[in-house]
């Protein structure tokens, strides 16, 4: 499988009423542990899932030879009809459909939330998975089982290869009009999340060409919601929603929902967040809205809108139970923190210009709350990887005021050795490749501390062009080594050479020979060891992030 993230994500809610229960078992769909065939082991399930995998020659000849995309699409319906079921079985799904650049994850975890909150049984697939391939789709907010996982595949794999004919490769899609995930056409409500400059040699080189994509899954008769965006893609949404009637509206600012009540407690940590919950909001309210239930939310005053911009979705208040659905939402790799010891990992997917500036005004604000200590220093330390088209030195441009004294960069290799961990296994690309990438992050980060004008940290705040006031960071006295930067093979050295030991729960063997032959790494490593405090911020890739969590949290991969 491609480990290409997916940019479009479904979320379907059913109630536990009889009839959707009956589809859910003609379909031979269940819970509970399954008998496996012999020798059908999970690891041997995502091996043979990853023989499908595009390999990086196959992936280059098919980027020069990319013809009509809308093939793709057509391809899917095939496959489908291959697997056993039809597009008109797909119709009869409850399904909320969530694209754009960043937060989908974020935005569908907090609707899924809210709508389990409502005792509604949910089902989320999302793209990629962090550690286990099976978290991609959940059942009630949990991945399904591995012996869940291992039945269904060994039952779809053997059909498909009864049925093996000459079809094109059908790659992983990013979201949008061609999107393989765009066979969906009779979803309950859909949304668009923010829009940014990503996967460009698949969208589009411009924010107008993005938008066009993204707004692809829009269906005639179906609303649609959508957060603020620049002018110039929100006018290219609004003129495609209007071309096919589908009813588009501008979600207010989470602010609007507050007024007259209490303030809204998120699971997910940063003020980005504050957006994606008013999406999902509004989303899950439209749904329930349309499947009958009145406790949806009192209305508010209505706000008018504006000549010539987009209605604006309904300001009310949540209810109790939509405001517990954001308080218990969960969505690891996203604004997430451990605290382990002296270690403190900030963990946080963010690929792209406009979610890195959301991530580092999440660090900062953490760091400006934590507890600081009461004698010795604090080290902060930076774990990066990037990976695709990516500017990679625009993204550590903007982590430059975090004032990191490490700079850590390694491929999204957990270990050297994956054979036994076929979940973080990636053909797509070949090792010369990722480590050669990892150098070239290494020279941009060394060229931007050499090109700095650092200007006076203790100045008074500014404002920031897309966001609150910069935080004053506590004090850090610069290091002589504040440039440093060093580049591993895999996520485990680096994890080794960062926690020294000093994380209570992960504690690998000896490293190996070599790792610390290396006057930074050397020197670092003393004064890692006698911090009193030591601050990781890991991110860049959710790939990396993954990899991080199944070392740290080895619970994640059982």
């Amino acid at each position: 499988m491609s480990r290409a993230r997916c940019h479009a994500l479904f979320l379907a809610a059913v109630s536990p009423r009889g009839a959707t229960t009956r589809v859910a078992v003609r379909r031979g769909l269940s819970a509970w542990p399954v008998l496996q065939e012999p020798d059908m082991e999970y690891q041997d399930a995502v091996r043979t899932l990853n023989t499908l995998q595009t390999n990086a020659n196959y992936l280059e000849m098919v980027k020069r030879k990319r013809g009509d995309p809308q093939t793709q699409l057509e391809a899917m319906k095939l496959y489908l009809a291959r697997s056993g079921l039809q597009v008109e079985d797909l119709d009869q799904l409850n399904i909320i459909h969530i694209t754009g650049t960043k937060g989908k994850g974020s935005t569908c975890a907090f609707t899924e939330r809210i709508l389990r909150s409502y005792g509604l049984k949910t089902g989320f697939f999302s793209s990629p998975h962090l550690v286990q391939v099976r978290e991609r789709i959940r059942i009630n907010g949990q991945p399904i089982s591995s012996e869940l996982f291992t039945k269904h595949f060994w039952r779809l794999y053997h059909r498909l290869e009864e049925t093996k004919v000459d079809l094109a490769v059908l790659e992983v899609g990013i979201g949008g009009a061609y999107d393989c995930t765009n066979i969906i056409r009779k979803p309950v409500v859909c949304g668009i999340t923010s829009l940014g400059i990503d996967h460009t040699g698949l969208l589009g080189d411009t924010m107008e060409k993005i938008a066009w994509q993204k707004g692809g899954i829009f269906k005639s008769g179906v609303p649609a919601f959508t957060v603020l965006q620049p002018d110039e893609p929100l006018a290219v949404l609004r003129d495609r929603a209007q071309q096919i009637s589908c009813p588009l509206y501008l979600c207010p600012p989470l602010q609007a929902l507050e007024e007259g009540g209490p303030p809204l407690t998120l699971g997910l940590e940063g003020e980005h967040q504050r957006s994606n919950a008013a999406l999902a909001l509004q989303v899950a309210r439209c749904w329930l809205q349309q499947k009958g239930y009145q406790d949806a939310g009192e209305l508010k005053a209505s706000r008018p809108s504006l000549p010539g911009q987009l209605p604006l979705a309904p300001v009310f208040q949540p209810t109790p139970r939509m405001q517990q659905g954001l308080r218990h939402t969960e969505w690891p790799g996203r604004t997430q923190l451990l605290r382990r010891g002296p270690l403190t990992w900030y963990l946080d997917g963010a690929h792209t210009t406009s979610s890195m500036q959301a991530c580092v005004r999440w660090f900062r604000q953490a760091l400006h709350r934590c507890e600081r200590p009461d004698s010795g220093s604090e080290v902060r330390v930076l774990l990066f990887n990037s990976t695709g088209d990516r500017d990679s030195a625009a993204l550590l441009k903007l982590l430059q005021p975090c004032q990191f004294d490490y700079a850590i960069f390694c491929p999204n290799l957990a270990e050297m050795a994956s054979t036994d961990n076929a979940d973080q296994q990636n053909f797509t690309v070949t090792l010369d490749q990722v480590l050669l990438r990892c150098l070239a992050h290494q020279q941009h980060w060394s060229r931007l501390h050499e090109e700095q004008v650092s200007p006076d940290p203790w100045s008074t705040p500014g404002q920031e062009q897309d966001g609150p006031a910069s935080l004053l960071l506590a004090p850090h006295p610069p290091h002589t080594h504040s440039a440093s930067s060093l580049v591993f093979s895999c996520i485990s050295h680096a994890l080794q050479w960062i926690t020294q030991g000093r994380d209570p729960l992960f504690q690998p063997p000896s490293p190996p020979r070599g790792l610390l032959a290396h006057p930074v790494a050397d020197s670092g490593a003393t004064v890692l060891q006698e911090a009193a405090a030591i601050h990781v911020l890991v991110t860049g890739s959710l790939h990396l992030v993954g990899g991080v969590l199944k070392l740290l949290e080895p619970s994640l991969s059982q």
